[in-house]
């Protein structure tokens, strides 16, 4: 009996098991239910006739950035600077140079087409596409559809000038030419020239410059550092410490430098040439004549004495605690960044370095609180001199006039920027002499319109 118990026991376990079994089949043969997303991504593509996102083959995106090596891995970054300078080497052989150019203007002179405009010669758009095939590869470039539409001007014609065409490729070529011999001072690559690139850049620009010939090789480092300054304080405002290689090819200082190449350059134009040397000489020979201790740097009661030695205390005071000082003293490349803005005063760049300094309460605008702050060692000086004295608040009254505000109980750089009136208020601000040319501008405008008729 207790056989027969067991073996029924066991055939009981074994069905048990064997209905589980069939049971799980049956289960998992049911289709799991889809989830909303899925059915709806289902026949979504169904109807756009498209592949669901699950049966793509995975894209694989190829690695199209670099991170340049950093400063302990030498090898890879001469290995980068050789490959850099062989491409850049490669791009220049492919610019056009002097004799080539020389060759290109002598098929431009014999296949113009008549007739002439006075003593300019002109060509048409037939003649000058079938140059296509006489002039070098280099210069194909320039014959094109495009090319001729820009310089298209007036011609009843329909012709361009054969100068201002030489005169678009030459300046096509210079900038190309230009921009890869920045590069080769951009030594990571990376677009841009941090303050030490650019000097030596110039550095290097001034042995091939005739017109820089009567410096002494003494003088380089202080020329240099007169050239570059320029640069940084119109192009990098932000005092980020680099310059965009782009930038510099396109605001035109580049332009003034190079005008040195002319031997006959006449005196006005150096004088009004910010790279000559005798505008670098000036500028360094001021800086010699203000520093009277001889150490190298200028104080405040050194600084001063700068031009008509009419500027207020108040305003030298905030040049010495916005600008870097050592010791209580600038250094000629802080008294470089002062000069710039005080002759390019009307430049936004100038505008924004003085805005820094009246800004005295750091809100971003200036208040009357502000305004009356600086004029009143303005007063004093009036005073001192024996003027006649002027009330704040006509004075007040006339700034806000001029500069209209958009928020009528303060001025913003912007405000001083869109009204154009910031050389002014800079001047009425800060210096004795600039607020009296203001308050005297009608007699002086009467004196200038009588003097026409002298």
């Amino acid at each position: 009996g207790g056989f027969l118990n067991i073996s029924s026991k066991m055939s009981w376990v074994e069905k048990l098991k064997r209905f589980n079994e069939e049971k799980s089949k049956v289960v998992s043969a049911v289709p799991v239910s889809k989830t909303e997303d899925e059915l709806f991504e289902e026949y979504y593509h169904k109807f756009k006739g498209t592949e669901p996102t699950s049966k793509r083959k995975e894209v694989k995106i190829p690695q199209f950035y670099s991170k340049p090596p950093s400063e302990g891995e030498v090898l890879q970054q001469k290995l980068r600077e050789e490959a850099r300078a062989n491409f850049l080497q490669r791009r220049s052989s492919e610019l056009m140079d002097n004799e080539e150019l020389q060759k290109l203007w002598g098929i431009l002179e014999e296949k113009h087409t008549p007739p002439a405009v006075g003593d300019e010669q002109m060509i048409s758009f037939t003649d000058y596409i079938s140059l296509q095939s006489e002039v070098s590869e280099k210069s194909r470039q320039f014959f094109t559809a495009n090319v001729f539409t820009k310089l298209l001007k007036d011609d009843p014609l329909g012709r361009v000038s054969i100068t201002q065409l030489f005169s678009y490729i030459m300046r096509k070529v210079w900038l190309q030419q230009t921009r890869i011999g920045l590069s080769l001072f951009d030594i990571q690559g990376l677009g841009y020239l941090k303050e030490s690139d650019l000097e030596n850049y110039i550095l290097e620009l001034i042995v091939t410059l005739p017109q820089l010939n009567c410096l002494e090789e003494s003088f380089y480092s202080f020329y240099v550092c007169t050239a570059v300054r320029k640069f940084f304080f119109f192009l990098d405002p932000l005092r980020t410490g680099r310059i965009k290689i782009q930038d510099i090819l396109g605001c035109g200082f580049l332009d003034d430098v190079l005008e040195l190449r002319d031997e006959d350059m006449t005196q006005e134009a150096q004088e009004s040439n910010w790279f000559s040397a005798q505008s670098a000489l000036r500028v360094y020979g001021q800086y010699l004549s203000l520093d009277t201790d001889h150490n190298g740097m200028l104080s405040k009661d050194e600084l001063q004495r700068y031009k008509t030695g009419t500027l207020t205390r108040v305003f030298i005071d905030r040049v010495f605690q916005e600008c870097l000082t050592y010791e209580g003293e600038v250094d000629y490349k802080t008294y470089l960044d002062f000069v710039i803005a005080m002759e390019y005063r009307k430049e936004p760049q100038s505008v924004q370095y003085f805005f820094r300094l009246l800004d005295i309460e750091n809100k971003g605008c200036l208040t009357p609180f502000t305004i009356k702050y600086f004029f009143k060692a303005i007063q004093e000086l009036i005073e001192f001199h024996g003027h006649e004295a002027i009330k704040f608040e006509d004075v007040q009254d006339e700034i806000f006039d001029m500069v209209k505000p958009v928020n009528p109980t303060c001025i913003t750089l912007q405000d001083l920027m869109n009204s154009g009136q910031g050389e002014t208020v800079v001047s009425i601000l800060t210096d004795l002499n600039g607020f009296l040319n203001y308050e005297n501008r009608e007699c002086l405008l009467a004196e200038e319109h009588e003097g026409t008729f002298v």
